[in-house]
């Protein structure tokens, strides 16, 4: 049983070490919890809900209610990060189903991640569009695939921890990363440059 005294220990401890602390209804280790995952969820959010930041922030607020009212349904043995997205990946999908309609998504939220550099004007307005276009295209795929490629490419993650979150065989991941490589690659193709 992890128990914490102050805030040092508590931001020190790993992911699955805080779900420990949380279950045994330690405030500040879920306070540290969400210090470190709530720019990466709402950013999650507000790509897969056509940018709507309110809908975001209620996604995000019902996230993280979701681990104060249930942290034991986090199985502590396994890596906490893959199972988080699964969770919201699963609330998005949920939501796609009641809404039937997947709206074009664009790109008005900070992609630090995906772009970090100082560009000129000219290449800066052409980074914008190729981003907008790619979350654009993006939204056509199907959830899964659209999921994977945000996953890998945005967040880092591994195959393997993909593979849990999304709750498919890491081999399927491997196509749906192949398969959304190839249309992108044809849809953005007016952004590769010819030597």
């Amino acid at each position: 049983m992890i128990t914490t005294k102050n805030t040092l220990e508590v931001t020190t401890q790993n992911d699955e070490q805080l779900m420990v602390s949380i279950a045994n209804g330690n405030k500040k280790a879920f306070d540290a919890l969400y210090a470190r995952y709530e720019k990466k969820m709402f950013y999650f959010f507000f790509r897969k809900l056509n940018n709507n930041q309110e809908k975001s922030e209620d996604f995000l607020h019902d996230l993280f209610m979701k681990i104060i009212e249930k942290p034991e349904a986090f199985d502590t043995s396994k890596a906490f990060s893959p199972w988080f997205y699964s969770v919201a990946h699963n609330m998005v999908k949920n939501e796609y189903k009641k809404m039937e309609v997947r709206k074009i998504m664009d790109t008005e939220s900070d992609t630090t991640r995906i772009v970090n550099r100082e560009l000129d004007p000219m290449h800066s307005a052409e980074e914008q569009l190729f981003k907008q276009r790619l979350f654009e295209e993006l939204s056509h795929l199907n959830q899964d695939s659209s999921t994977a490629f945000i996953m890998k490419y945005h967040e880092g993650y591994s195959i393997e921890e993909i593979a849990k979150a999304l709750n498919i065989k890491e081999g399927t991941v491997k196509s749906k990363l192949f398969y959304a490589k190839q249309v992108l690659s044809e849809k953005l193709e007016m952004f590769n440059p010819k030597n």
